[in-house]
């Protein structure tokens, strides 16, 4: 009685507080919140999970949470924000392999599987062996450990095509020979593993962000299927959440570079390598300022908009900017911040830095809002970012870039850039904007250069 009323409750429970917490999570100011909800959810699924199923050792159970533990808030504490995408990635695979782990051991507990759950074994093991090992490339050339750039044969669809038949083929063969499961089992593992290789090596790092949010939505499908095995309805609930929010964010990232999913992952940015000319053949040359030279331009605008991206993630300059923002409010200019959506190496990455600098939420604008108020303001200041406020993705049919939505930094009066060279962005192109009359470019660290502008404007 106790397990057919009650733990049914406690799963619908959980699920309630994931959907909630989902919800919360949706907006910055009510994301921590929307942590913690969900955290609560989860607590309530494992009460149900251990009340109904048998457990074998609970000192197994318990060194497993005081090691997972011990290894979450280490990393917690010790990663910087900088090499969150590529934490995140590993996140997302070692969600896979849970799922991938929990679906063999099904197959080794003695008794012969049904048809309906060898098969949800193979899909479980299919999906949590592409998450796992796709996951681990992506976290490899995000860190520097493999290149950043496409790596592509000829073919690789067509070759990750006959994996995929070739896991249906072994499923099928290992329904018909019971005896030859084991065999069969890890095959599947072995050529669901590859796939997933072969599935994110020929993605450049332009598009890792997308990669990162489609698997995550993957390890939310693994986690469903593997939910049918168990038969474990919070389970099932919480990956199909899951699966969903990553797909929904993959779309939002694609819709953020005008491209499709099928573009991402089958055609990638065709890398230009045009040179800083005109239309003309006429070299063009951009002009260069030292922060000092700026401050009387900064102290007369009436409205500022900081534009971050990656390079102010490396030169952790978001404090920087929360205390410019601070002596600029002091002198009565208005201060924003304006976020493109697929700006950093991550899913919100910008908006997470900012937080972590007490930048207050209600100055952090997306692009549809923040683009029609750049023609009525006087600087904006660009900090690491590079292809997201390229013009030439409004104009320039013959660019990689060309439909992307940009935020339009070019229609202010001042644009000032700061980067440490000229080197193009993920694209591989030059930007224009770098050579605008009205832009003018500060080299060197950003928080050197944020926090020398600040010295002399106190």
């Amino acid at each position: 009685m106790f397990q057919e009323i009650i733990i049914p409750i406690i799963y619908l429970l959980s699920a309630v507080f994931f959907i909630l917490g989902l919800k919360q999570l949706s907006h910055p100011r009510t994301a921590p919140k929307g942590n913690t909800t969900a955290a609560v959810g989860m607590l309530m699924a494992i009460v149900g999970t251990v009340l109904k199923t048998e457990i074998i050792s609970y000192e197994l159970i318990i060194v497993g949470l005081i090691v997972g533990g011990a290894v979450g808030a280490l990393f917690a504490k010790r990663v910087e924000m900088t090499s969150m995408p590529q934490l995140v990635a590993l996140f997302n695979g070692f969600g896979g392999l849970s799922s991938l782990l929990v679906a063999t051991a099904e197959v080794y507990k003695g008794s012969l599987p049904a048809t309906f759950t060898l098969s949800t074994i193979s899909l479980s093991i299919l999906i949590g062996s592409i998450t796992f090992s796709g996951s681990l490339v992506a976290f490899a050339k995000l860190q520097g450990l493999m290149r950043g750039k496409p790596l592509v044969f000829k073919g690789t669809q067509i070759f990750n095509g006959l994996l995929i038949l070739a896991v249906i083929v072994m499923t099928v063969l290992s329904i018909l020979n019971p005896d030859q499961l084991f065999d069969y089992i890890l095959w599947i593992i072995i050529f669901s593993l590859v796939v997933g290789y072969y599935f994110v090596v020929p993605i450049g790092g332009a598009d890792m962000p997308v990669v990162i949010a489609l698997l995550n939505s993957f390890s939310g499908v693994a986690a469903t299927a593997t939910g049918f095995i168990i038969q474990n309805d919070a389970l099932i609930i919480s990956g199909a959440l899951v699966g969903a929010s990553g797909i929904i964010l993959t779309n939002i990232m694609c819709k953020g570079m005008n491209r499709t999913i099928w573009n991402v992952l089958f055609v990638g940015i065709k890398v230009s390598t045009s040179s800083a000319t005109s239309g003309e053949g006429v070299q063009k040359t951009a002009k260069s300022y030292e922060p000092e030279d700026t401050v009387v331009i900064f102290e007369n605008a009436k409205q500022v908009i900081i534009v971050p991206g990656y390079g102010m993630a490396v030169a952790q300059a978001q404090h920087m900017c929360h205390e410019l923002e601070k002596i600029l409010e002091e002198k009565s200019v208005t201060v924003k911040y304006a976020i493109h959506p697929v700006a950093g190496r991550m899913p919100g990455h910008m908006n997470v830095l900012l937080a972590e600098a007490n930048v207050s939420y209600d100055k952090l604008y997306d692009l549809d809002q923040i683009n029609p108020e750049f023609e009525q303001t006087d600087v904006a200041l660009v900090i690491g970012a590079n292809d997201v406020v390229n013009p030439a993705a409004r104009h320039d049919k013959s660019s990689p870039i060309y439909g992307m939505p940009i935020l339009d930094v070019d229609k202010s009066q001042t644009v000032f850039v700061l980067k440490r060279s000229m080197n193009p962005g993920y694209a591989g192109i030059d930007n224009e904007l770098f050579y605008n009359d009205n832009t003018i470019m500060i080299f060197g660290d950003a928080k050197d250069t944020v926090s020398r502008l600040i010295a002399v404007l106190k």
